[in-house]
């Protein structure tokens, strides 16, 4: 059983960028969700809850160019425990979220969406045959349209 979730709260890191193999982006930062209580006719802040979120292929890239540390966001995705035994022999978990979307928090700002548009490196003539071979590789079926299409004009 998957357990999907969403949270929301502010980029508390800068976003870090790794390329874990060729072709293969890879992006995580750290969220903070702070709850605001009210507690004998005030309002304060409870413990900050911090958790790691990954980001993969395009969402990577698009988090990378899209978000920095203070913004307040959304998460949506897939909650990971990540456990391992340290040097000394202690055991330590943390809880990830591998991020299947990742956008700003419009209760508290605005923000202007730009559609990123994928390119493809495609040879000058293209022949059916190869672009069929060329379109195992591509992932977003828009891509595989476009490819597909411009092959047979």
């Amino acid at each position: 059983m998957e357990a999907h979730i969403w949270m929301t709260g502010r980029v508390g890191s800068d976003v870090e960028r790794r390329d874990v193999r060729e072709g293969l982006m890879f992006a995580s930062f750290r969220l903070a969700c702070t709850p605001r209580l009210h507690r004998a006719g005030e309002w304060v802040d409870a413990d900050t809850t911090w958790i790691t979120v990954d980001c993969v292929r395009a969402l990577a890239e698009n988090v990378l160019a899209s978000i920095s540390k203070g913004d307040p966001v959304i998460v949506v995705g897939r909650l990971r425990t990540h456990a391992w035994v340290d040097a000394t022999g202690i055991p330590h978990e943390r809880l990830t979220i591998e991020a299947a979307s990742v956008g700003h928090d419009l209760t508290v700002g605005r923000t202007a969406f730009e559609r990123v548009r994928p390119s493809l490196s495609r040879p000058e003539s293209v022949e059916l045959g190869d672009s069929v071979e060329s379109v195992e590789s591509v992932e977003s079926i828009e891509e595989i349209v476009d490819a597909v299409l411009e092959a047979v004009a």
